[in-house]
């Protein structure tokens, strides 16, 4: 969908992410999460994020907290957050992630659950 000939989409058991942008201090994906997935309960030690809903509907865990946002909706998931972004219907999620940090890499994740076995325990 929001797919560019010279950026990489990643795929992953939940769907695909694309690299739009990164510089300095900052990093912009597309987040596409197929219908019924969810990613792992997660956080970060170096960076935030700020997520925006560009279509479908997103249910959202920031630590104790539950969100549902639909589109153009956002939320900001500070370092140290747990998090989770589900798909809890039966169209595709597409989000806009917004990662700020000094380090953006994918491995400053740590995973507490994961329906696909990728736990850091």
């Amino acid at each position: 969908m929001y797919k560019n000939s010279q950026q990489e989409t990643v795929e992953r058991p939940w769907g695909n992410y694309t690299v739009l942008h990164q510089d300095a201090g900052y990093k912009v994906k597309i987040i596409e999460v197929n219908p019924g997935s969810k990613l792992s309960l997660q956080l970060h030690h170096k960076r935030s994020e700020h997520w925006v809903v560009l279509s479908g509907e997103a249910k959202i865990t920031r630590d104790e907290e539950i969100f549902v946002l639909k589109p153009q909706e956002s939320i900001d998931i500070p370092k140290e957050a747990k998090h989770r972004l589900e798909n809890p219907t039966k169209v595709p999620l597409s989000i806009i992630e917004i990662q700020n940090g000094d380090y953006l890499e994918e491995d400053d994740i740590v995973r507490f659950d994961d329906i696909y076995g990728r736990t850091n325990s």
